[in-house]
């Protein structure tokens, strides 16, 4: 599978009194909400932002977008439609550099002079990693 660099797709927004939905109706599954208009779109990016990102990682067939007037035979009478489009290179590289908490178990007296050396665990183990693994640079 080919991974694109930015996907389109329409979402339905729906405006109730406790805020408005969205839903990507060629996305099942793929929902948020926001209280106003603005946030509600900025939810809906991040939302397609990563759903896509899984799927591309989970090797899910990515469908094709519905062209607006097939979307709109979908919505309910009291939702609209706004077109969401997400720049994947950027996701990607924000989600590969984020950071993952691991919990790790050492014996007592190792880490009774590891604090006492005020030592990052983390970067410890960072480098440890690396060292193991043969990284020499760093990736971002």
């Amino acid at each position: 599978m080919s991974k694109k660099d930015v996907y389109r797709y329409w979402a339905l927004l729906d405006t109730a009194d406790e805020g408005i939905s969205v839903r990507f109706p060629d996305l099942p599954g793929c929902l948020t909400s926001g209280d106003t208009a603005e946030e509600a779109h900025t939810a809906a990016r991040e939302a397609l932002e990563g759903f896509m990102y899984v799927m591309e990682q989970d090797n899910d067939p990515i469908p094709s977008p519905s062209v607006l007037g097939d979307i709109l035979k979908q919505a309910e009478p009291t939702e609209a439609a706004c077109e969401v489009q997400v720049y994947m290179p950027t996701v990607r590289d924000a989600m590969e550099a984020k950071a993952v908490k691991k919990t790790l178990t050492v014996p007592k007296w190792l880490n009774d002079e590891a604090e006492k050396q005020h030592l990052n665990f983390s970067q410890v183990l960072q480098e440890g990693l690396k060292r193991s693994l043969g990284i020499e640079k760093q990736r971002v």
